[in-house]
C-alpha cells in the first residue's frame, strides 16, 4: 500500500471514531506531517482522495474541514484512485486497435500557477507542454494536452510522443507510475479541436482532467484529454 493510501485509511478510521468530528477543521499540513510522519506530497494526495470521497472540503485561506463522518465504501471510488492505471496505448492494444499520434506542439515553458500548484512545482521551474491528437484505427478520437515537469521527467523527445510516454517513463527512466485523480465533464470543442477531430460545430466532447502520480506519491503529469462522443472508454480506472 502506498503512503498516501495508508494516510487516507488512517484518517478515515479516525473520522469514523470521532477523533475528527463533522464541521471541524483538520490539522494543518505541517501538523499532519509531524503527527503521522509523512511528507507534504503524501498529505496533499491523501486530501485529494478524501475530497473525492466527499469526506472533507477545502476552504480557501481557512483549511480542510470534515464534511461527512460516514466512511464510504472506497471500492466505489476506484475511478479516482486504484491500481489499474493504463495509458491509451495499452488500452488500444488490448482492444486490437491501431493507435497513432499526431503531435500538434511540443514546447518548454513555465506552467500557469494552478497547474504548477497541482504538480507541486516551483513557479519558476520549466515543464513540457504537449498537445497530441490520438487516432484510433485512422479516426481522430482524442485531443490530449499534457504538462510534465522537466526535472522529474528528463530527456523526453518528440519521437517519444508518437508512442507511449508512460512506457518511456517506466522503461527508460525506471520510474513506477502509481495512481491518478480524474474529473470528467462534457464540454464544447474549440475551433482547433473541431478541425483536428473533424467534427461538427455542435458536437460536445468528453473532457477528462487528470493529475497522475508516481508510486511514491509525486505528481508527474497534469493532462486534459478531450474525447469525441463516440469514443468508448475501455477503462476509466487508475492504477
Amino acid at each position: 500500500m502506498l503512503k498516501y493510501e495508508e494516510l487516507v485509511n488512517t484518517l478515515l478510521g479516525e473520522i469514523a471514531k470521532g477523533v475528527y468530528k463533522k464541521g471541524e477543521r483538520l490539522p494543518t499540513t505541517p501538523q499532519i506531517c509531524e503527527i503521522y510522519g509523512v511528507s507534504n506530497t503524501t498529505v496533499k494526495r491523501a486530501m485529494d482522495v478524501l475530497e473525492s470521497y466527499g469526506i472533507v472540503a477545502r476552504r480557501r485561506g481557512s483549511g480542510v474541514y470534515v464534511k461527512e463522518t460516514e466512511v464510504p465504501n472506497t471500492d466505489s471510488h476506484q475511478g479516482s484512485s486504484s491500481h489499474q492505471m493504463s495509458g491509451m496505448t495499452a488500452e488500444c492494444a488490448d482492444r486490437g486497435q491501431k493507435l497513432e499520434s499526431e503531435v500538434k506542439y511540443f514546447t518548454v515553458a513555465r506552467p500557469v500557477q494552478n497547474v504548477a500548484e497541482r504538480l507541486d512545482m516551483d513557479p519558476d521551474a520549466f515543464a513540457y507542454r504537449i498537445a497530441r491528437v490520438r487516432k484510433v484505427d485512422d479516426t481522430p478520437t482524442v485531443v490530449e494536452y499534457t504538462v510534465m515537469p522537466i526535472d522529474l521527467i528528463p530527456g523526453l523527445r518528440e519521437s517519444n510522443l508518437y508512442g507511449s510516454v508512460y512506457s518511456y517513463i517506466e522503461d527508460e527512466l525506471g520510474l513506477k507510475i502509481g495512481s491518478a485523480h480524474r474529473t470528467i465533464k462534457a464540454v464544447m470543442p474549440t475551433d482547433n479541436e473541431r478541425e483536428w477531430l473533424q467534427i461538427g460545430d455542435n458536437e460536445p466532447l468528453l473532457e477528462v482532467r487528470q493529475v497522475a502520480y508516481l508510486a511514491d506519491g509525486t505528481p508527474f503529469e497534469f493532462s486534459v484529454s478531450r474525447h469525441t462522443s463516440d469514443y468508448e472508454f475501455f477503462s476509466v480506472s487508475t492504477r
